[in-house]
């Protein structure tokens, strides 16, 4: 069993498993499959919108996919929620990311 299948069965398992549906988004975009890469971190947003991770992966996999304004709009989506948890560190990494983003 491939290391998607593993993580599939183990969020039917348990569908509220934030880490696992996260886990699962990062194998699509390693397969170069950022649709469901997309598709399955907006789920993950909208299911649980304080898991931070989350909009930094998904604001790059909309960059990749030359969707520069959806990538800025969940950049400033996560650095507020990142703040809102004091999770400053994840705050200033999406910051300087948002910059980056900005200057191309």
């Amino acid at each position: 069993m491939n290391r998607l299948a593993a993580l599939q069965q183990f969020l039917a398992q348990d569908p509220k498993d934030s880490f696992t549906r996260y886990a699962i988004g990062l194998e699509y975009a390693k397969a170069l499959n950022y649709a469901e890469a997309i598709r399955t971190l907006e789920e993950l947003r909208a299911r649980d919108p304080n898991y931070i991770p989350t909009y930094y992966m998904l604001a790059s996999y909309y960059r990749e996919t030359a969707e520069k304004q959806k990538a800025t709009a969940i950049y400033h989506e996560g650095i507020a929620k990142a703040r809102a948890v004091h999770d400053l560190h994840a705050a200033s990494e999406l910051d300087a990311a948002l910059d980056e983003l900005e200057s191309e």
